[in-house]
């Protein structure tokens, strides 16, 4: 046979045998873990190749099913009023806090300052 045909042959089975592989590995390692995670009832991520379960949004933010983000922030607005009116604690103790912290520093800031006083010598001129 011609050297020509036969060069061409060998290159034709290799380019047969390189795509049937490619094939393959792309069935192995995309489309299959891809029914395997649809199957499951999750989703598939073809870019990172994860399997991700989906969060139930009202499992979350403990909004009840069928109710709108509108309704659900006008609800609890509405809660919140309803506390502010009786006088519930809300938890912003803050200011007394601040002020109990503020005064043991300023305490050891004047001792600081006393005893850094205290051991400076005066210059002589």
């Amino acid at each position: 046979m011609n050297l020509t045909i036969t060069r061409l042959k060998l290159f034709f089975l290799v380019l047969f045998a390189v795509g049937t592989v490619g094939i393959w590995a792309y069935q192995i390692f995309y489309v299959w873990p891809a029914q395997k995670c649809d199957d499951r009832g999750a989703w598939w991520d073809r870019k990172g190749r994860v399997c991700a379960t989906p969060l139930y949004i009202p499992s979350l933010t403990g909004r009840p099913v069928g109710m709108s983000r509108k309704e659900w922030s006008e609800k609890q607005a509405a809660r919140q009023v309803q506390r502010d009116r009786e006088g519930y604690p809300t938890g912003e103790t803050a200011p007394e806090s601040a002020a109990k912290v503020a005064a043991p520093v300023a305490k050891a800031a004047s001792v600081a300052g006393a005893a850094a006083s205290a051991t400076a010598t005066p210059e002589k001129k």
